[in-house]
């Protein structure tokens, strides 16, 4: 190590170039503690007196800004928007070359900049005075020909010049303030800006010179460690560069999965040992997952693309499942039909499958302040077009409001008019041709019709039908050991999507491969040199599983992904808060009747339920009673002693001594009998004519 230099590690790191990485470091002077242990990423690490630290990428985090004037220091974000100003340098420069070669290159406002020259310069047949000011236009290149820089001179009376002075020029030369302005990111990316001095520009620290230097996160490995280190470049360690002495030194080169896949063809199969395994919060809930821990051996057998179909089970008592099924699963799939709970899960629907029939599962009554049509169990409909229409505006009477709507067509059930089709055929067309709106904001419950009982493999249910899609499985893979979509009621496809994978197994288990979404499943490896568990000429045959167990989060990912952009369900209409009467619904009974229930109930047959509502037994209703006096807490309510009559003989009740009745009660005349307003029970008389009335309410209640 003799003849070799050790510099600290910012200053070493400060000038390193990206492109001549990856760079073999040796710790010469001391060990760096910070307390006792230096904990980076979670994991105690300390540099000791002859460690060796390969350096495979760093990366800029911040400016350290030291205040030449006291030493004190600060930092700054790389992104900070304030901008700098060169400080002239006290020194004069010899020659013009080297003030010139401490110019930045590359940056657009590097030029013009002015300069003086102590003494009085004499070119060709041109002179210069002292401390005259020349600006820098530019540098002249010519090929055989003494490089020169061409300046501007202001001279006398507005008089100006341009005069070409040779590089090589001696003299005392100084610069003067520029207003020449640079942000950290331009002052950071030339090495010649960073040797210089700077003031930040309005602060209140603008007069006070400042160094600059770098702050990087280094990323290195060690030859001890087989995981990736992250630590700041401010270490305060000296290193020596060693990287010509320590080729043959084994440097373990962790790769991430996708690294792994950007790997040559001829790279598999390999056997690859765990560095960092998956988060504990995986997004997946495979059994080999489990397995893939550090320090564990894996067989990457090939990489490729793999289409896959993600499924999730419906909602039940047991928990909802989510699966990533390979487009080679060897099942076969039946549809089923799709279960819709608005008017806004049909139009989506029918999007992406125009000509969609529902069959209405539940009831629905009309709202005519909304514009919801009345619905009947088992009817059909099919979907037409997507229209507006018109509701009551709730803001104003006779105001209307335009609503998103779909148009649907009554289809008729195949049930009726199995008799008398000529008297109804056309009733039928009418019935056939019927449309209804029904608002997209309309809550309601339908169910797909389907006539296909075809079995498909999942491959030609993604060709030939619009997703999601509702299926199931009717036959399962049997290469699989286990399939865990056999049993599930149902199962809907939710998408498709095209993976980076890579096929692995275990070593003890090589012929058991599983695939590794490289997109979804963080892990870090580094290739060994082990050989593969099989003869090199016989490789075995691979069963690879198509059936991947995902977590919700993965599901809701996906779906974050795919549906970014989707509008939002529609707003309800205003309603008329004003109105009493507006949130009431009216039922309409269903324009079709089955012939069943024509002839269990009667042509002429209905329940008088209006009449039934405004039955009472008085022809006047009581008025409500007055609220009871105020009684204070601290004492006990007064006892009301009961009236002592003579008539209490006659059958009249006493009067209520909890309610009290106003004098000015008016009496009601039934049947010649008076009621007493003063007694205890407000009794009345029912005649016969009501009696007969009543039973035969009754009687047709019971008998619906």
């Amino acid at each position: 190590m003799a003849g070799v230099t050790a510099l600290p590690l910012q200053q070493f790191i400060a000038s390193l170039d990206n492109s001549c990485l990856p760079k073999i470091l040796q710790v010469c002077s001391g060990v760096y503690f910070q307390g006792s242990i230096y904990e980076i990423s979670g994991s105690e690490v300390c540099f000791s007196t002859g460690d060796l630290i390969k350096v495979i990428g760093v990366e800029l985090l911040s400016v350290c800004c030291e205040d030449i004037s006291n030493n004190e220091k600060f930092e700054l974000p790389i992104n900070h928007t304030g901008l700098f100003k060169i400080v002239p340098e006290k020194m004069p420069y010899s020659t013009i070359e080297e003030m010139v070669s401490l110019r930045p290159i590359g940056l657009e406002s590097s030029l013009p900049f002015t300069f003086t020259s102590c003494s009085k310069m004499t070119i060709g047949n041109f002179t210069l005075g002292a401390n005259r000011a020349l600006t820098v236009l530019s540098i002249e290149r010519h090929e055989g020909a003494e490089d020169q820089v061409r300046c501007h001179v202001q001279g006398q009376q507005e008089a100006s010049a341009e005069v070409c002075i040779p590089l090589s020029s001696q003299g005392e030369f100084r610069e003067c303030e520029s207003v020449e302005r640079f942000t950290l990111q331009e002052i950071m990316s030339s090495p010649f800006l960073r040797s210089r001095r700077f003031c930040l520009i309005n602060t209140t620290k603008c007069d006070q010179p400042l160094h600059l230097s770098p702050i990087y996160q280094v990323h290195a490995i060690m030859n001890l460690r087989k995981n990736v280190l992250k630590f700041p470049s401010s270490l305060e360690v000296d290193v020596i560069d060693v990287t010509e002495l320590c080729q043959d030194v084994s440097f373990v080169t962790p790769l991430s999965l996708t690294e792994i896949h950007s790997q040559p063809e001829e790279s598999f199969p390999a056997v690859v040992e765990i560095l960092e395994g998956p988060e504990t919060h995986s997004l997946f809930k495979c059994s080999w997952l489990k397995e893939l821990s550090r320090s564990s051996r894996l067989i990457f057998h090939k990489k490729g693309t793999s289409a896959m179909i993600l499924l999730s089970s419906l909602k039940s008592r047991k928990a909802q499942q989510y699966f990533l099924v390979s487009q080679q699963y060897g099942g076969r799939f039946r549809r089923r039909p799709r279960e819709f709970n608005s008017v806004y899960e049909l139009h989506v629907a029918s999007v992406q499958a125009p000509g969609l029939k529902v069959s209405v599962t539940r009831n629905c009554e009309e709202v005519e302040e909304e514009g919801w049509p009345a619905l009947s169990v088992g009817e059909q409909l099919q979907v037409v077009r997507y229209e507006t229409m018109e509701v009551p505006c709730g803001s104003s009477k006779g105001e209307k409001q335009s609503v998103e709507a779909l148009l649907c067509q009554r289809l008729q059930d195949p049930d009726d008019g199995d008799d008398d089709e000529d008297d109804e055929e056309e009733v039928k067309q009418k019935d056939e041709t019927e449309e209804i709106l029904l608002p997209l904001h309309m809550q309601g419950h339908f169910v797909e019709v389907l006539s296909d009982n075809k079995k498909y493999k999942l491959k030609d249910l993604g060709l030939e039908f619009s997703l999601p899609l509702d299926v199931k499985v009717v036959s399962r893979d049997t290469e699989l050991d286990s399939d865990p979509l056999v049993g599930l009621a149902c199962l809907r496809i939710e998408g498709a999507m095209l993976e980076p994978v890579i096929e692995a197994s275990f070593s003890h288990r090589p012929d058991h491969c599983f695939e590794i979404p490289i997109q979804w499943l963080s892990m870090s490896v580094f290739f060994t040199k082990d050989p593969l568990p099989w003869p090199s000429s016989h490789q075995p045959t691979c069963r690879t599983d198509r059936v991947t167990e995902v977590t919700d989060t993965f599901f809701y990912e996906f779906r974050k992904k795919g549906n970014s952009d989707a509008a939002p369900p529609p707003r309800p209409p205003k309603r008329n808060l004003s109105s009493s009467t507006s949130c009431k619904k009216s039922s309409k009974p269903s324009k079709k009747t089955s012939k069943k229930d024509k002839s269990k109930h009667g042509a002429d047959k209905s329940i008088p339920t209006k009449e039934l509502a405004n039955l009472t037994l008085n022809s006047k209703r009581r008025p409500p009673a007055p609220p009871p006096p105020a009684i204070s807490d601290d004492q006990p309510p007064p006892v009301v002693p009961r009236k002592q009559s003579a008539e209490m003989t006659t059958g009249k009740a006493l009067p209520n001594t909890y309610v009290q009745m106003e004098e000015s009660r008016i009496k009601v005349k039934q049947c010649e009998v008076e009621a007493n307003v003063d007694s205890d029970h407000d009794y009345e008389i029912v005649d016969e004519t009501f009696t007969k009335m009543m039973k035969k309410a009754q009687a047709n209640v019971m008998y619906y």
